[in-house]
């Protein structure tokens, strides 16, 4: 089941680091608009704000049964094995860093990219 996850883990990593860096250039109402406010806003000691945004993933990883049968004349025998099946989840945060403009908001400048599992 692990490895199903992190097999769909590696076919999108990359995905959200290209999302975040299509916002640098941009007013970070951009990002708003397309994912509401931001959970989370910190000033940072150069003057830039760091603007955040939580959002949960999960990964469904379906049932296997495995059915290994054995026939006696008019009696069949059999042995049923269940493997993986079930939803792992996780909070990803993705963070936009700004610098204030002459419109007296934020233009993006650069993005923390997130962890590997948020990729």
């Amino acid at each position: 089941m692990k490895a199903i996850a992190l097999g769909a883990l590696l076919i999108l990593a990359g995905c959200a680091s290209s999302i975040m860096q299509s916002y640098v250039g941009k007013d970070v109402t951009e990002a708003a608009m397309d994912y509401g406010p931001p959970a989370g806003v910190m000033d940072l000691p150069d003057g830039k704000r760091a603007f955040m945004w939580n959002m949960s993933q999960s990964v469904t990883t379906p049932q296997t049964t495995n059915y290994s049968a054995n026939a006696y004349g008019n009696w069949v025998t059999g042995t049923a094995t269940t493997y993986g099946g079930g939803t792992q989840s996780w909070q990803c945060t993705y963070t936009l860093i700004g610098q204030r403009n002459s419109k007296g908001s934020y233009t993006v400048v650069d993005f923390r990219k997130p962890s590997l599992a948020c990729e």
